[in-house]
């Protein structure tokens, strides 16, 4: 093997570890093929268009993330629902490496048709029992996840800075 191979052939893995936490590939999104997670990109995009959300091309980034954290946190404390930025930024990271159209398709909820859904992977039913009134209606709603997640966390374990692990 030349050295230009052995250079080029790390350069790509190097990419490609880098690039799945861009992409927000964690569990199942990590091991799938690339033509398996394009369909549940789709199907999460469809999903959220079907539920009149405008979140259907939404990139991750920093700066975005960071709004969408802060503006949850200007909900949460409108409706006294406790929280820090480190708390909710912790486990978005956990969840979903920050992509706010991830969708869970392997687990329990997804084998009995509820997938989890969005930035903190949240069920619909959760969503629609812990929905903040003033967020959007779609669990892929950056914003409303975020809320509702933080609603049922305050609930279970007295604040989503309690979680740090699946709940």
């Amino acid at each position: 093997m030349s050295r230009f191979t052995r250079t080029a052939s790390a350069l790509a893995v190097a990419a490609a570890v880098v690039a799945a936490p861009i992409a927000g590939a964690t569990g199942a999104w990590a091991a799938e093929t690339p033509a398996t997670a394009k369909d549940s990109a789709t199907a999460a995009k469809d999903s959220a268009a079907a539920a009149g959300n405008k979140v259907t091309q939404l990139a991750a980034t920093p700066d975005n993330l960071d709004a969408w954290i802060n503006e949850a946190l200007d909900v949460m404390e409108k409706h006294d629902i406790p929280g820090t930025y480190e708390g909710i930024h912790r486990n978005v990271m956990r969840e979903s490496s920050g992509n706010p159209l991830a969708i869970n398709d392997w687990d329990i909820n997804a084998v009995n048709g509820i997938p989890s859904k969005g930035l903190l992977q949240v069920i619909d039913p959760t969503f629609d029992e812990y929905h903040v009134e003033g967020t959007g209606s779609s669990p892929f709603d950056p914003v409303a996840n975020i809320a509702a997640a933080c609603n049922y966390a305050a609930d279970r374990y007295g604040s989503i800075d309690n979680v740090n692990s699946a709940y």
